[in-house]
């Protein structure tokens, strides 16, 4: 039985409130592993590479380059095989 995981924007400073999501940095159906690279986004100071969370099948979600979503959006999941 699989686990749905989600990829969500993320809170990397403590005033942050929303990411311009920048691109996926693997393609939708690949398997990944927890702690590989799987997207980028960007806040007012930095660019971030975010971890995966878990292992499984990376599925995409709506996310478009440049748009900005706020922290929490959840914007793909990783089907894990638990």
């Amino acid at each position: 039985m699989s686990e749905r995981i989600p990829v969500s924007i993320p809170k990397v400073s403590m005033a942050m409130t929303e990411a311009m999501f920048i691109e996926w940095l693997v393609e939708d159906g690949v398997i990944v592993t927890a702690g590989d690279h799987i997207y980028s986004v960007e806040t007012e100071k930095v660019e971030v590479e975010v971890e995966a969370a878990a292992s499984g099948v990376l599925r995409h979600g709506v996310a478009q380059p440049e748009e900005v979503y706020p922290v929490g959006t959840e914007i793909g999941f990783i089907d894990s095989q638990a």
